[in-house]
């Protein structure tokens, strides 16, 4: 390969369910990152939807995605032209994902809408002369992508994070076996789909983790979990009245969905104020759980201790991780299997260096090593959570250190950059060994 083959930018096809979507900015910053590189990328989503809350960056590519709406003139023109140009490609598309599809209703009907959307990306592919098709979520976009594949001739791939592979495994192996590669963003997910499907799965999968801009979520001024000005303060006088005591401030991140667990959160902060301890609580996230937690707070009387802030802009974000004492992530598994990977939100917290408090589930311990880079509690435990938090909040020492070690992990391994620059040469190795057969 010539070094100008090498340098060439990459074209390329991103697809997503919901673009763009608050609670999944980490394909937002890696595609605004794969174009800092110098590569292009066409953004896919299944469904583009309004956000009432744009990250930045986010409204340029929202104005360049394709809009792929269901059996629109675009969408039925391009099932024509694949009848016309490869009947047999097309019609074998469709027999796959049906045969692949047919024991998970949920599944079969997305699927009546993956496939076409698909074929309708497959051309754009082909028309804009792209190289490397590849999808975020295990589930339909992947679907989407290898139809895609199949008509256009292109390879592709795919990331998997977490419930597109722990619930519902629809046609998983096939996708494996045609994609070129397989990234997962956990070295926990990676051994899952070893164990499940093989040494197919074990060659062609990798682990690239999500990453955290370490720039842009660094340590603040007053660094160390708020260590310096605690040592730093002059001994009480005895004799003085004490000052009241200062509010311990906890954030959690997070969609408010229900394996995130923060109920449990919201209990633990019930069991700190019983304990004495003065504590305010911000959540960071809107979804499906906000009714129930708002219920469950007014129950406990935590209402002048818990808030529900909603969705953020990323600055927003940053400035809420940096004036935190602690930052919790609660997560549980649900009956279904469906949990995290590893959230993006701890990646940013360490990043801050903040203390952070995280559930023992998934990929978690990958980045949060228990009394290294934080405390990990069991899942659903909330006098854990609370033991956990109140530690942290009695040793402001203990918090830097924990801090300065989480800066350090994220940038050793859940570096944005550093990160999306491997996943771009996987993605150079894909395009150079050549295009997937018909």
């Amino acid at each position: 390969m010539s070094a100008d083959a090498a340098a060439r930018p990459l074209r390329l096809a991103y697809l997503m369910s919901r673009f763009p979507k608050a609670t999944e900015t980490f394909i937002l910053y890696e595609i605004l990152e794969l174009e800092r590189l110098g590569h292009v990328v066409e953004i896919f989503p299944l469904v583009l939807e309004l956000e009432s809350v744009l990250q930045p960056g986010a409204a340029a590519l929202v104005e360049r995605a394709h809009d792929l709406r269901p059996w629109s003139r675009p969408v039925l023109a391009a099932q024509l032209h694949w009848l016309r140009r490869r009947p047999a490609a097309y019609v074998g598309s469709w027999l796959g994902a049906i045969r692949g599809t047919i024991r998970s209703p949920r599944f079969l009907l997305r699927a009546l809408v993956a496939v076409p959307i698909g074929a309708t990306i497959a051309r754009r592919v082909v028309d804009l002369d792209l190289d490397h098709i590849h999808a975020h979520w295990a589930t339909h976009p992947t679907l989407a992508a290898w139809v895609a594949a199949r008509l256009s001739d292109r390879p592709y791939s795919f990331t998997a994070h977490a419930h597109d592979i722990q619930v519902e495994r629809a046609m998983l192996d096939e996708k494996i076996r045609s994609a070129r590669f397989v990234v997962t963003i956990s070295e926990a997910n990676r051994r899952l789909l070893a164990g499940w499907y093989g040494a197919t799965a074990e060659a062609k999968t990798f682990v690239i983790h999500c990453g955290a801009d370490p720039a842009v979520f660094a340590p603040p001024p007053d660094a160390g979990g708020g260590a310096a000005a605690d040592a730093g303060a002059a001994e009480p006088d005895a004799a003085a009245t004490p000052p009241p005591a200062r509010a311990g401030s906890l954030v959690c991140v997070a969609s408010l969905q229900p394996q995130k667990g923060q109920r449990h959160l919201v209990e633990a902060c019930a069991l700190l104020r019983d304990r004495g301890r003065v504590v305010r609580c911000t959540f960071v996230g809107e979804g499906e759980e906000r009714a129930a937690l708002e219920t469950l707070i007014h129950a406990l009387g935590l209402d002048d201790v818990v808030t529900l802030l909603g969705a953020q802009p990323r600055d927003r974000v940053v400035a809420i991780v940096e004036a935190a004492d602690v930052v919790v992530q609660p997560s549980i598994v649900l009956r279904s299997g469906k949990t995290e990977g590893i959230p993006v939100a701890l990646m940013e917290a360490l990043a801050a260096e903040r203390a952070v408090v995280a559930s023992e589930v998934s990929g978690i311990p990958e980045l949060v090593i228990d009394g290294v880079t934080g405390l990990l509690v069991p899942p659903g435990d909330a006098a854990a959570l609370a033991d956990a938090i109140e530690r942290l909040l009695d040793d402001p020492a203990l918090r830097a250190r924990l801090g300065t070690a989480g800066r350090r992990k994220v940038l050793e391994e859940f570096d944005l950059h550093r990160n999306t620059a491997l996943l771009a040469e996987r993605f150079r190795q894909s395009v150079d060994s050549g295009r997937v057969a018909g």
